[in-house]
């Protein structure tokens, strides 16, 4: 409240003190308008930036003479003294370098990427532009020390500095200060539904811990993406841009991506716009038949489970089976001793027939801002809305079908503040489990029990004959999957659509979400207040979840799951040394309703040196953490190799299911069924990697709570000569490490009590969870980039940088914790062109390197080979109409790659493209 009266007050001043109105254009050396300049007022965080035209007005809260700070991305910076009333100004900006860049994420506040107390990635209008990448999105992968891990076509995951999968919790991405996660998945499904690309004004990127700032899951880094305002960018622009896709087991499809954004300022108090884009395309086919848990085995095996076959992974021991037709009546005793003791698997389907590969996108949002005082204040409503088709990959592989996400935004703001409210909405829509697909069209078509009976005695019968154990099972086989649904029938598409609208995974593989994110923010900066002592700012948020599956994801089978968390901040900065030494210091505190507090510090100190201060350097340290997801949390979810199931205290007894038990086991305990629940799992099972080593023991898992990491930094930014050097070194030691671990919970007996829980393990009477906890293992990462830049041959841009990362842990000491690191230990990227090659014509070609290294997720591990990609394109400015003609390709030396395991093989995209009044 006292914020809101110090806001108020404020207010009210500013109609009291002078002001001084100032308009101009700013231009290049061509005498070409610069669209997007930053114009600051020297010593203030107040400014606005130049429209289509170059052209700019700035209401200066005090008489001349003051000065006006001009920068922009790849422009030298500029400062021009105002000296009077309604002064027009006209700027000329000479092509400069990266280090004038200006960045707002580091510290919350506009500074110079130069002068940032951390490293800070930018990618910028001019870097949209020229981008060989078939979005700018996927642009983002130029950037030094970034990954882009791609899922789908339409679904690519941004991360830095490892450990990470495609649900990407230790990243956050904001767009326009929102959070675009989805709240029940808890991580960013890439720009599927973020910003259209005629819309982004900046995106800045920040690699490393920063939940000082921007509190829990800020861990890996933060993706900050900036919209232009319709004060400042209005008008009418489009795009349209027709591409091809080219992937072995595809063929070569069409692909197709428009947009359009409309904006208009009606008045110096009121603006509008809205935005649209549209792309559909074919996603890259995922084919690969590696048996997933012995490689080099082929579907010719009993027991095969295919990378990418669905159906599989359900699997007996025969053996067993044959021993219950006996007890059954339906073989002779004695016959069941020609089955032999192992494992047989159903026959599965392949990917391809269990989805279509549609990859679509479909965005739109609209936005009104009012300014009631003029630019001292800024109300704005802004609304998106995004639907998506794409395949993602988690546990199992995921078909999102017309998957909805919206978000609604309230925000106000002036040059020392900002509070903003917003809402997001998702609708899983007709998304379904591919992997149960699969398991469930086989069980419409014959159930387990017949067709492992069926098996058995076709077995039998050849076996008995006088056959060797392979034609065995393959006359088995065949005779049990005979009349089994053909992908493309009638019968299998009837099949398939009773399991895809099905949401119980016993007999269907939908699965349904309609959950809720409400966020809060507040931030005031006092540096006009405190004047030359400092620049103070404060700061706070509030979330809250409401985690609603309908019992297709969470325990939430009865009502909607509810848990709410805070934080507040403060940072003081400060300049020394004729304003070369800058001191940050930085403290949050956050707390959630189901865990104790926790305090985020960062300190960081950055000196300029050099006689045209051309040379900074820089250190931080600083704590990070992040929260354990919702589903972490509240997931109770059986994926086939194991249940899921979360550790809120309050979940381990709401997952309850009952299992049948085998004869032997029910002697023993006297009930052919047992009911097992979440909290089994963590204090009545067996540890997976005792029971491998055939020495079972209990296994110990506690209850999840947050993961904390302290991360070291140093760095260097300047010039040498004609050449840009940005390094920077980093160390991260991580504390409760949230892990998976895997037990096995017997369906009868007390573990470490009796022998009863033994003979369950014996008989394979036990259930496989995955727990959620954290590993006591001692885990470190460490790692450095090096990036390089320069002009060559004239006007040429040379730029490259190498990327190194690697993780300390000791696998021996904690045999059941992954960390799913995956990422290469060595990276390389390079990129050379030149914007005006000559009149109007422009190209760029990038190339980047990445070294083979592990992937490890809960859908498989395997290794990521070596892979090295060019992309390239040519464009064509058409002043007359502001407009691009621009022509490129990805992947051009054709050889198919993946960045992570079990996805389909990446392959060559072409595209031509026309912009329309967007430069």
């Amino acid at each position: 409240m006292k914020t809101i009266l110090s806001v108020l007050t404020l207010l009210f001043c500013s109609l009291a003190i002078s002001q001084t109105s100032v308009s101009g254009k700013v231009v290049d050396s061509n005498n070409e308008p610069i669209p997007g300049v930053n114009i600051l007022l020297a010593g203030t965080t107040q400014g606005t930036i130049s429209d289509f035209d170059g052209r700019f007005s700035l209401t200066a809260p005090m008489d001349p003479p003051f000065v006006l700070q001009f920068s922009n991305v790849g422009y030298e910076s500029q400062e021009v003294r105002v000296t009077s009333e309604d002064q027009e100004i006209l700027v000329t900006m000479m092509e400069g370098t990266s280090l004038d860049e200006i960045v707002v994420s580091a510290s919350r506040t506009p500074e110079r990427i130069f002068e940032s107390p951390v490293t800070v990635e930018r990618f910028g209008i001019k870097e949209i532009t020229n981008t060989p990448a078939a979005s700018f999105y996927g642009g983002l992968e130029s950037l030094k020390g970034v990954d882009i891990n791609t899922n789908s076509l339409t679904f690519q995951s941004v991360n830095t500095r490892g450990f990470a999968t495609f649900a990407n919790t230790r990243f956050v991405q904001l767009v326009d200060g929102m959070d675009n996660s989805s709240p029940a998945l808890n991580f960013v499904l890439g720009n599927l539904l973020g910003m259209t690309e005629l819309d982004v004004f900046s995106i800045e990127l920040l690699p490393g811990a920063s939940s000082a700032l921007y509190g829990a899951n800020a861990f890996n880094g933060i993706l900050f993406m900036n919209s232009k305002n319709p004060f400042d960018f209005p008008g009418i622009s489009a795009y349209y841009k027709q591409g091809w896709t080219v992937q072995d087991a595809a063929g070569t499809n069409a692909v197709y991506d428009l947009g359009v954004r409309v904006a208009h300022k009606f008045s110096d108090k009121f603006a509008a716009k809205a935005n649209f884009s549209y792309l559909s395309g074919t996603d890259w086919y995922a084919v690969s038949e590696e048996d997933v848990l012995n490689p080099g085995r082929t579907r010719a095996h009993p027991n095969y489970d295919g990378l990418n076959i669905y159906g599989d992974e359900v699997s007996t021991n025969i053996k067993g089976v044959g021993d219950a037709l006996v007890a059954m009546g339906r073989i002779p005793a004695g016959y069941e001793n020609f089955l032999p003791n192992e494992q047989v698997s159903r026959t599965g389907y392949a990917e391809e027939a269990l989805t279509d590969y549609n990859a679509e996108s479909v965005k739109f949002d609209a936005a009104l801002h009012y300014r009631p005082f003029g630019d001292d204040l800024e109300i704005s409503y802004l609304g998106k809305v995004g639907m998506g088709t794409t395949i993602y990959q988690g546990a199992n592989r995921y078909s999102l079908n017309d998957f909805f996400l919206q978000q609604h935004k309230l925000q106000v703001e002036n040059e020392n503040f900002f509070a903003r409210f917003y809402i997001t909405d998702e609708d899983a829509g007709d998304s379904y489990d591919i992997r149960f697909t699969g398991i469930n069209v086989n069980r419409v078509w014959k159930s387990d029990q017949d067709w492992f009976g069926q098996y058995a005695g076709a077995y039998i019968q050849v076996a008995s004959q006088g056959a060797s154990s392979e034609q065995s099972h393959a006359a088995a086989r065949q005779f049990a999957d005979q009349g089994r649904f053909v992908p493309g029938t009638p019968e299998f598409q009837q099949a398939f659509e009773q399991v895809t609208t099905d949401s119980d995974l016993a007999s269907g593989s939908q699965f349904r979400d309609g959950s809720q994110l409400r966020h809060a923010d507040l931030n005031y900066n006092f540096t006009h207040l405190t004047g030359d002592f400092a620049e103070i700012q404060a700061g706070g948020s509030f979330r809250q979840y409401k985690l609603n599956s309908f019992g297709t994801i969470f325990t939430d089978y009865d009502a909607p799951i509810t848990y709410s968390e805070y934080g507040i901040y403060a940072q003081i900065q400060k300049k020394l040394l004729e304003e070369r030494l800058k001191l940050t210091g930085s403290l949050r505190y956050d707390k959630s309703e189901l865990f104790e507090g926790n305090v985020s510090p960062r300190l960081s100190v950055g000196y300029t040196a050099g006689d045209k201060r051309e040379h900074n350097f820089r250190a931080s340290v600083q704590t990070g953490f992040r929260y354990p997801t919702t589903q972490d949390l509240f997931i109770g979810l059986d994926v086939g190799r194991a249940i899921l199931v979360g550790s809120a205290e309050e979940n381990l007894d709401r997952y309850v299911r009952t299992f049948p038990v085998s004869g032997a086991g029910a002697a023993a305990s006297g009930s052919s069924e047992a009911t097992i629940s979440g909290r089994d799992a963590y204090e009545n099972s067996f540890s997976l990697a005792s029971v491998q080593a055939k020495d079972p023991a209990a296994a110990d898992v506690d209850i999840v709570k947050p993961e904390k990491v302290t991360a070291f930094e140093v760095g260097y930014r300047g010039r040498m000569g004609r050449v840009i050097v940005d390094l920077n070194a980093y160390f991260n030691q991580y504390k409760d490490f949230i892990s998976n671990e895997t037990v096995l919970v017997p369906l009868y007996g007390e573990v470490g009590d009796n022998s009863l829980s033994l003979l369950a393990l014996q008989q394979e009477d036990y259930k496989a969870f995955q727990t959620y906890t954290n590993s006591p293992a001692d885990v470190k990462s460490f790692g450095a980039s090096l990036g390089l830049s320069a002009k060559v041959f004239g006007d040429y841009d040379l730029e490259g940088s190498y990327t190194y990362a690697e993780q300390d842990f000791d696998q021996a000491s904690a045999p059941d914790f992954r960390t799913n690191f995956n990422t290469p230990k060595h990276k390389v990227k390079l990129s050379f062109g030149n914007t005006d090659l000559f009149d109007n014509f422009g190209f760029k070609v990038n190339y980047r390197w990445s070294d083979t290294y592990f992937w490890q997720a809960t859908f498989a591990d395997g290794q990521v080979p070596a892979f090295s990609v060019v992309d390239a394109q040519v464009s064509y400015k058409i002043p007359s109409i502001k407009s691009i003609l621009k022509a490129g390709a990805t992947n051009i030396g054709g050889d198919e790659y993946f960045t992570a395991y079990g996805t389909g093989h990446i392959g060559q995209q072409y595209y031509i493209s026309l912009t329309f009044n967007n430069f």
